[in-house]
């Protein structure tokens, strides 16, 4: 694991892994060992439903936080669309709540991923190098499932870090989870340049 990726979570560089930009926070993490590797069919069955999984977050990231401004007067459907937002917004609220009751996650962990592969930090029984399994990352409270993505346990280190290589995850799951990545990063530039007051 290199110093860059040892420092993670520290907030001062651009999040990579596998020296690609990379998704970084705490969520809703596991890791299920598998005896041997993920056959095709099984494989390709979970690279469908990612793909639907990572649009379904793009479509949530595109709602965006609720602007508490004043409506552009100009353009004559802001105040309903901006009610339209505020309700749409409840609603994901409403469901994640309903989601968390009805099935309850793992432990929230910092986790770090890209298309490449994962590194999270385990507070568990640690797997060993070589181990094969699949990464279970829940995105968002509102959607049901997680990203299920196979790969083999590239290193461990002593404080507990797993660092994982993804089987490939198929091109349309790569781009989808290339401008998840993307967005999250422009995001924190933005957060960076523009703190919020109070903060």
């Amino acid at each position: 694991m290199s110093v860059q990726e040892m420092r993670m979570f520290d907030g001062s560089d651009t999040v990579v892994l596998y020296d690609e930009l990379a998704y970084q926070d705490v969520l809703p993490f596991a890791w299920r060992p598998l005896p041997q590797a993920t056959d095709r069919e099984v494989a390709a069955g979970y690279m469908e439903r990612n793909a639907r999984l990572l649009q379904a977050r793009e479509a949530l990231d595109q709602l965006g936080p609720v602007a508490v401004d004043k409506p552009d007067e100009s353009s004559p459907n802001a105040a309903d669309l901006l009610r339209l937002e505020l309700k749409v917004n409840l609603l994901l609220d409403l469901v994640g709540q309903v989601l968390a009751t009805s099935r309850p996650r793992p432990t929230a962990v910092p986790v770090r991923f890209n298309s490449q592969g994962v590194v999270w930090k385990s507070g568990g029984p640690l797997p060993e190098a070589g181990a094969q399994g699949i990464a279970e990352i829940y995105l968002h409270d509102a959607l049901a499932e997680p990203l299920r993505l196979p790969g083999r346990v590239s290193s461990v280190t002593p404080d507990g870090h797993v660092k994982v290589r993804f089987v490939p995850v198929g091109e349309p799951v790569a781009d989808l989870l290339e401008k998840l990545c993307f967005r999250r990063h422009r995001r924190q530039i933005a957060g960076a340049r523009h703190p919020r007051r109070g903060a």
